[in-house]
């Protein structure tokens, strides 16, 4: 299992967290997700023979916030 924390621009409620928190445990491999709009952080436990860090920063994206 890996873990990333990737830092994200645009979280601002809980509601964006749960977005976010959705959209990537809906990937096969994905195991816990935490998000945090206080600290522009979402942390991602992953099965890299699985998923992909890229495929998650993605996801991300695809959901309208921005991954640095």
């Amino acid at each position: 299992m890996e873990n990333i924390t990737i830092n994200v621009a645009g979280m601002k409620c809980g509601g964006c967290e749960n977005t976010v928190k959705t959209a990537l445990l809906a990937l096969d491999g994905v195991a816990a997700v935490e998000a945090s709009h206080k600290d522009k952080t979402v942390s991602v436990a992953f099965d890299g023979g699985k998923v992909s860090e890229e495929q998650i920063r993605q996801v991300i994206g695809a959901n309208g916030f921005q991954v640095a």
